[in-house]
């Protein structure tokens, strides 16, 4: 014991200072390109770590002098970990394409280029350049908006007891929030505040994060008026609801799952004409919100937003960063004169989105108004055809080099994600890889340490990698990855 004690006391008195260990060459020019404050915490978080490590008899002076001629390259090591960005690119190669862990959909370039102009410096974000007055921020997006909605709905039909009839749409506009669940709460706390909304039960749906519908109606101070079953709705469930406190009729798209079986649901028709008969608006939260026919890319089933405007609902409330491809942000389109109650209710300033929001936003509709789709990542990767992506995984397949990685293409599936058309596929080819000695989650766990982190699927003991959500630039860099994870 006393052996033990002397011994730890000569590797104490071996320790350099924190002073000391900062004046080596290596770490004076660290801080200079770093910061002293960084390398001086790094230093001492190194030394104690030793200290303790000596304390619980873990090193013996072999160990210790190991640790000791390492100590620079330790302490740089350190300060590189502490201040490297936590948010980070990475490689999506599970073939999710609005994939909400991941961030939902890529920007287009267009959209970065504009984020970095209006970012780097000032921007008339709300000043009117012609008067020299404040002007409204909305004003970027809204003309927009309105030459891909306004110009494109036309009349809307209707049942209005029982006979189909044709009117008159009223002009649109679009007003942005932060997400779409503070679309929600804007557009409820607007228009039923202290009210009743009628909503069928089998719509009370839980989004992402384990928010629900019910919740963000009760913080928007509208009480919920629940009508159908779980299964099965019908417009009559709506109409005996109503009563002189019914300020508002809300649809909710069944978005992120599907309810199949014995189910019925009110046609849309149906819902348009019983508001008009009782004067009663109808919002309808499509969740994602497509401004493109989905039915290019074999998927069926999903109403746009112009859909819903065209059949003659009031509001309709969508997500910038699904469907649409843009940025995260909340929309709220729909009838003039409940779009300018809403936008001066106090709340909307507390939800309202930034400049970068809007650049990114601005840029992504500009496509749209131009017709330029494949300029939108997302719309992109859902347009690949399944021979494109073999292509690219043959060819990847080819670059592998190690003897212990085995890599074979199969028939796949794609998926949306982002709660967008939870039934939908899209064939694929996939790259599924194996190794020996090696269980596909830990290759997974090195593929997601590698730089950048590779993000894969892991089914039936092997790595599945789709490459319709890896940029075709990121192939060369995800081959390497593959053969590096093998030679650690």
């Amino acid at each position: 014991m006393p052996v033990k004690i002397d011994s730890s006391a000569g590797l104490y008195r071996k320790l350099p200072s924190v002073d000391e260990l900062q004046r080596s060459p290596q770490l004076v020019a660290l801080a200079s390109r770093e910061g002293q404050a960084a390398v001086t915490d790094a230093a001492r978080s190194v030394l104690a770590t030793l200290r303790q490590e000596i304390a619980a008899g873990r090193l013996d002076a072999n160990g210790f002098d190991l640790a000791i001629s390492g100590l620079e390259d330790t302490v740089t090591r350190r300060v590189r970990k502490a201040l490297q960005h936590s948010l980070r690119s990475v490689i999506n190669a599970t073939g999710v394409v609005l994939h909400t862990n991941l961030g939902r959909a890529p920007l287009a370039a267009s959209a970065l280029e504009h984020i970095s102009q209006v970012a780097a410096g000032y921007s008339n974000l709300e000043f009117e350049l012609e008067t020299g007055e404040r002007g409204k921020r909305d004003v970027h997006v809204d003309r927009l908006f309105r030459k891909l909605l306004d110009e494109h709905v036309g009349t809307a039909v209707h049942v209005d007891a029982g006979i189909l009839a044709r009117v008159a749409r009223p002009k649109v506009s679009t007003i942005v929030v932060n997400n779409n669940a503070a679309a929600i709460l804007l557009a409820l706390n607007t228009l039923a505040e202290s009210g009743e909304v009628i909503v069928s039960r089998g719509e009370l749906v839980e989004i992402g994060g384990s928010f629900r519908i019910p919740d963000v109606m009760s913080k928007s101070n509208a009480t919920l008026r629940e009508v159908g079953t779980t299964n099965r709705t019908r417009v009559g469930d709506y109409e005996k609801a109503i009563n002189d406190k019914t300020q508002l009729l809300l649809r909710v798209h069944r978005s992120n799952f599907q309810n199949t079986g014995f189910n019925e649901q009110p046609h849309i028709e149906e819902l348009v004409g019983l508001a008009r008969q009782h004067n009663i608006p109808l919002l309808e939260d499509l969740g994602s919100g497509a401004l493109f026919d989905l039915r290019s890319v074999g998927v069926n089933g999903e109403p746009s937003v112009l859909d819903s405007l065209r059949h003659g609902v009031d509001v309709v409330t969508y997500s910038g960063d699904k469907l649409l491809g843009g940025p995260q942000a909340g929309m709220l389109s729909g009838r003039t004169d409940l779009i300018a109650r809403m936008r001066s209710n106090s709340l909307f300033r507390a939800l309202r989105a930034g400049k970068l929001t809007y650049a990114a936003l601005e840029a992504t509709l500009l496509a749209y108004v131009k017709g330029d789709h494949d300029a939108i990542p997302a719309l992109r990767m859902m347009h690949l055809s399944k021979e494109e992506i073999g292509r690219r995984a043959q060819a990847i397949a080819e670059r592998v080099q190690s003897l212990s990685l085995s890599a074979e293409l199969i028939d796949g599936e794609s998926v949306i994600g982002g709660g967008a058309a939870p039934s939908a596929v899209l064939p694929t080819r996939l790259l599924a890889i194996a190794c020996k000695g090696m269980s596909a989650d830990e290759l997974s766990a090195r593929l997601r340490a590698s730089d950048p982190p590779i993000i894969a699927r892991v089914e039936e003991g092997r790595v599945l990698l789709d490459l319709r959500t890896v940029f075709a630039e990121q192939d060369a860099a995800l081959a390497h990855a593959l053969n590096l994870a093998v030679e650690k």
